[in-house]
């Protein structure tokens, strides 16, 4: 492939993304009032809970195989904490604030699209199970951070992990649901990456610049810790060709919107966290350009 071609390419999977981001962020900044806080809840509770549901379920999930992408997931996710941890104490600001962020990525909002225009299809059940897996240890690991206090309760009746778990029971099952009551549920899932891109460009007329500094610390350390643990990952593990750029991919992608609503939740400084949410995304626009000429 030569490099136009694949500058090309690399344009043709990255504008779809951008464009619907900004379309939102246009639509917000015309429409000043506009409150995606219950299109967000919807997300969270019906959308994607559907979409992991209708493409676990339909797929034939051979857990076996996607045992070393599990696993490099966690320790990405994990790994990008224990390197942020130090550096936020080092710099004086809340470790609360900067380190969530830097672990929990935007692989909803941004990967799940990203990885169907750069692999296909093929390759989105794998990353719903990143974005499971992400998103139960958001749940598990990632609120108690900030309140020290763990709900088996709230884990156990995440819309998602339930999800989740039912996607892979009925995979594992074999069990056929009937195409008048699976098109509904992939109707309702595909609604969800467009909604979660709409809306990340919303959130954008947010961004704050005075928190600037821990901002640009967050822009630069998310997909630099994601880095460092990934790509020795991809070369000591046996990952499947495919698997390991999309890890790679998964390791970079900017802080996920979830963290801010989370942060907003617990009143953990939420206007630093929003900063730091959506400078990274915009700091995506370079970042991902570049990850996706390393991997193609």
């Amino acid at each position: 492939m030569s490099h136009a071609d694949l500058i090309y390419r690399i344009l043709a999977i990255i504008f779809p993304v951008f464009s619907i981001v900004a379309i939102g962020y246009l639509y917000a900044h015309r429409r000043q009032d506009t409150d995606m806080s219950s299109g967000n809840r919807l997300n969270m509770d019906i959308f994607t809970p559907a979409l992991i549901f209708d493409y676990m379920s339909g797929s034939n999930y051979a857990l076996a195989d996607y045992l070393y992408l599990s696993l490099g997931c966690v320790l990405v996710v994990l790994g990008s904490g224990i390197i942020a941890w130090p550096l936020a104490r080092f710099l004086g600001y809340q470790w609360k604030t900067l380190v969530p962020p830097m672990m929990f990525n935007n692989c909803g909002n941004m990967g799940l699209p990203l990885v169907v225009l750069t692999f296909g299809e093929a390759l989105l059940p794998a990353a719903i199970l990143l974005l499971a897996i992400s998103n139960f240890l958001h749940f598990l690991v990632g609120q108690q951070l900030i309140t020290q206090h763990w709900s088996p309760r709230a884990v156990a009746t995440n819309p998602m992990i339930l999800a989740t778990v039912l996607g892979i029971a009925f995979s594992v099952s074999g069990i056929v649901i009937p195409e008048t009551l699976r098109l509904p549920i992939h109707m309702l899932g595909l609604i969800s990456i467009p909604l979660m891109l709409f809306s990340l460009g919303v959130r954008m007329i947010a961004i704050d610049f005075r928190d600037w500094k821990i901002s640009l610390v967050g822009a630069l350390l998310c997909p630099f810790s994601g880095l460092l643990i990934a790509l020795p990952f991809v070369q000591l593990a046996p990952l499947p060709a495919t698997q390991a750029p999309l890890l790679i991919l998964f390791s970079i992608l900017p802080p996920a919107v979830l963290n801010f609503m989370v942060a907003e939740r617990y009143a953990q400084e939420p206007h630093r966290v929003a900063s730091i949410v959506l400078v990274g995304n915009l700091a995506s626009v370079l970042v991902i350009p570049a990850t996706l000429w390393f991997i193609l």
